[in-house]
């Protein structure tokens, strides 16, 4: 079932009833219940110039006949692409992930994999992982460098 919800920002598809709309938006599923909605005159143009491929009008005439055009001009808008839920990691994840591994990674390994420079990725062990998410970074001097390491969360 197709649902559209009419609010100021133009029409959305639903695939389901909402629980809930906002203030101003109307939900309607049907030819009918388009000509029943409140929907005034400026409204029912303003839905009309936003559809693609449409001459755009500047006066409304016929109410009935401009819902009768627009209903289908509606059902013929293609699906939304499916949003994702799962969203893309950002780099600070992908820093926490390297001070996690055992072998732990050094400023110059940081740097490169997120391409930021050296006093940046100091900048983020001190700034965001230390004071901002409370975690504790412990450092070793090995033989490829100064290494950090996640030790475990700081007690607040």
């Amino acid at each position: 079932m197709r649902i559209y919800i009419i609010g100021n920002d133009g029409i959305t598809l639903s695939r389901e009833p909402p629980a809930a709309l906002n203030e101003g938006e109307i939900a309607v599923a049907s030819n009918e219940e388009l000509h029943a909605a409140p929907l005034s005159g400026k409204q029912l143009l303003a839905l009309w110039n936003a559809l693609p491929g449409v001459a755009k009008r500047r006066k409304v005439g016929d109410r009935a006949a401009l819902i009768d055009q627009l209903w289908p001009a509606i059902e013929a808008l293609p699906d939304p692409e499916p949003q994702s839920d799962a969203r893309r990691p950002s780099k600070q994840d992908g820093v926490i992930a390297m001070l996690r591994r055992a072998e732990g990674a050094t400023v110059d390994e940081v740097a490169s994999a997120t391409g930021w420079q050296r006093h940046t990725v100091r900048g983020v062990f001190s700034g965001t992982l230390k004071k901002k998410l409370g975690l504790k970074l412990a450092s070793a001097n090995e033989e490829r460098g100064r290494v950090y390491r996640i030790a475990e969360p700081a007690s607040a």
